[in-house]
């Protein structure tokens, strides 16, 4: 860009290509619709070039737009950091956070979540949505979600990934189950056993590949959508799950369920917290990300 820089510009520009829409980009930097769209005027004229054209996806960036965008968002990112340390959120006033969260996270994280909250600031209200993998990003860039805490990886420039915990994983049997007494199981046992799945983009494919790899697809009788069903099927039947095994304790607390060691291991899933990029990612986003992190530090403990 030639003449003066315009720090305002270069971040409607950064936002408008992290949100693809004006509406949006105007909800992230707090302004109307029509200065976002002025200032995406401008730069038009400036630089010459559309830098968004209307798809079915809503703004798609031009060839231009994309070689741009990594240098304008390593500069804005650059200019927040230096300038952000001095903003702060008040956690001791009102406001709202948006958490996704799979099946799985709303049994695992969010009690936790909720603790920390409540201890560092009872006036915040949490609104938790489902997590949708194909959705996942736009609802981040977009503002509908402050945080996602997931296991399958959001490949995407828009969003900054902070790695949480990783998790390992368990079977899950009745407490009563018949014939699984102890609190280990050997490969024959499990051959002679018939086991449920989750299937879906749950983010956790181990335990299928790990029936698949030990010859036991004949065994799966039950097929399920979601893994929070899974001691609903079990406590009241023969049945075998596997399930990451912090899950399985704490599902053991509440459910009349063992937990049992496999006898071949499975690889770990990690999970980790998924936010917004700057310039979208503000203080009160910042402040929310280190009570996710603080809330799950001593998950394994």
């Amino acid at each position: 860009m030639s003449g003066s820089f315009d720090l305002n510009l270069v971040r409607t520009f950064v936002v408008l290509y992290e949100t693809r829409s004006v509406t949006a980009a105007a909800d992230v930097l707090g302004v109307t619709q029509p200065t976002v769209s002025y200032g995406l005027g401008k730069l038009r004229r400036r630089l010459h070039d559309e830098l968004f054209v209307r798809g079915p996806g809503g703004l798609a960036p031009t060839s231009e737009a994309e070689r741009m965008y990594p240098t304008l968002r390593a500069a804005v990112e650059h200019v927040d950091v230096i300038f952000g340390a001095a903003t702060e959120f008040d956690p001791s006033q009102p406001a709202s956070f948006a958490l996704g969260l799979s099946d799985l996270g709303e049994v695992n994280v969010l009690p936790r979540v909720l603790a920390e909250l409540r201890a560092r600031a009872p006036a915040i209200t949490l609104h938790v949505h489902a997590f949708d993998i194909g959705a996942a990003t736009d609802q981040l860039t977009r503002g509908q979600v402050d945080a996602i805490v997931a296991s399958p990886e959001l490949d995407s420039p828009r969003l900054s990934r902070t790695p949480l915990f990783t998790e390992g994983y368990a079977a899950l049997v009745a407490a009563d189950h018949p014939r699984l007494q102890g609190n280990s199981a050997t490969e024959a046992e499990l051959h002679r056993e018939r086991h449920v799945v989750v299937d879906g983009v749950t983010g956790h494919p181990g335990p299928r590949r790990a029936l698949h790899e030990h010859g036991l697809d004949a065994r799966i009788t039950v097929r399920v959508t979601r893994f929070a069903t899974l001691p609903y099927v079990v406590q009241n039947s023969d049945l075998v799950a596997i399930v990451p095994e912090l899950v399985a304790a704490a599902l053991a607390r509440t459910h009349p369920v063992r937990v049992i060691t496999l006898p071949w291991p499975i690889e770990p899933v990690e999970v980790c917290a998924y936010t917004r990029r700057t310039p979208g990612r503000g203080a009160a986003q910042r402040w929310f990300l280190g009570v996710i992190r603080a809330a799950v530090r001593d998950i394994r403990a």
